[in-house]
């Protein structure tokens, strides 16, 4: 028997307009593989740019989305997670997978985790992605318990992660972002501080003994040089979005890139603990907010401007 469902896909190379929703049939699950309906998507920076330069015709239309949270629907034989033997009606996150945006999801159990009984369905869909990449910028740097950590963009998905890992770790935060997220950033353990003409002065009044670690989240040229003139060690230093610099400055560029660590294996490792802290609240998932599946045109566009605070989810 086969599955009748709906997704969001990009049916050209370039803007949001791009997108669209299409029926689609998946087969049933097979062996070490569940069927999931899902209840809300995670919308990430990522999503926009899979599409937004030209590719390769062939790949299109182009499925979208990397993460999801929902029901377990049906079960292949000898599906389990790391917390045993799946069921229907067992509440999973999905992470990492292909074509999330989507009503419903047959995906391998090495996709899964657990969503915590506590954990919204939006926040649950938007930790993953996000939540796995502050672990390995702060894993790459070797942020631990007294050290004074910038995170450059601490308001973004990403940004909003690492602040509260990195106090986990018993790391002093310094935060760069525009004033209005300055209480929110103080409310988190952060020392905000606005971005812009002197900013090295403003971060260096605050640390005078200096910066141990500095986090790259937004690929600007101050954000580089900012860090540079005030981390010692630039294996120290890690970026996640300056592909065209961080190559010849020496410092440590993650993820998808050209050139990046993607750290995969890391990145899948954390997923337990990301949901056990987000689970019990020592986590927050700020969501921003959310958008039916068939408005994905509008959640990309709120993305695309990259001043969203939070997370942005589609709900089917």
């Amino acid at each position: 028997m086969s599955i009748s469902s709906r997704r969001v896909v990009a049916a050209a190379f370039g803007g949001p307009e791009s997108l669209t929703v299409e029926e689609v049939t998946l087969a049933e699950p097979g062996p070490h593989h569940v069927h999931v309906r899902v209840q809300a998507a995670g919308v990430n920076p990522a999503d926009v740019k899979s599409y937004a330069q030209q590719g390769d015709p062939s790949s299109l239309p182009l499925p979208l989305g990397y993460e999801a949270a929902g029901v377990v629907a049906a079960v292949g034989e000898g599906a389990a997670d790391d917390a045993g033997p799946l069921a229907v009606g067992d509440e999973v996150i999905v992470f990492r997978t292909r074509g999330a945006y989507a009503a419903d999801l047959v995906v391998a159990d090495s996709t899964l985790t657990r969503k915590p009984a506590g954990l919204g369905w939006p926040e649950a869909a938007g930790l993953m992605l996000a939540g796995a990449t502050a672990v390995h910028t702060l894993e790459a740097t070797g942020v631990h318990e007294g050290d004074t950590v910038l995170v450059h963009g601490a308001s973004g998905g990403v940004g909003l992660f690492a602040v509260q890992l990195a106090r986990l770790r018993g790391a002093r935060v310094i935060a760069t972002a525009g004033e209005a997220n300055h209480d929110l950033l103080r409310d988190l353990g952060a020392e905000p501080v606005s971005y812009g003409d002197g900013l090295t002065d403003r971060v260096r009044a605050l640390a005078p003994d200096g910066v141990d670690a500095a986090l790259d989240l937004v690929g600007t040229d101050e954000a580089l040089d900012v860090s540079l003139a005030l981390v010692a060690d630039r294996d120290r230093i890690a970026s996640i979005a300056n592909f065209a610099r961080a190559p010849h400055e020496g410092i440590k560029l993650l993820g998808g890139g050209p050139g990046a660590d993607a750290g995969d294996e890391l990145r899948m490792a954390a997923r337990p603990e990301l949901a056990r802290l987000a689970g019990d609240g020592t986590l927050r998932v700020l969501v921003a907010a959310t958008y039916p599946l068939d408005e994905a045109t509008a959640a990309h566009r709120q993305v695309a401007t990259g001043h969203t605070t939070g997370k942005v989810a589609l709900l089917p």
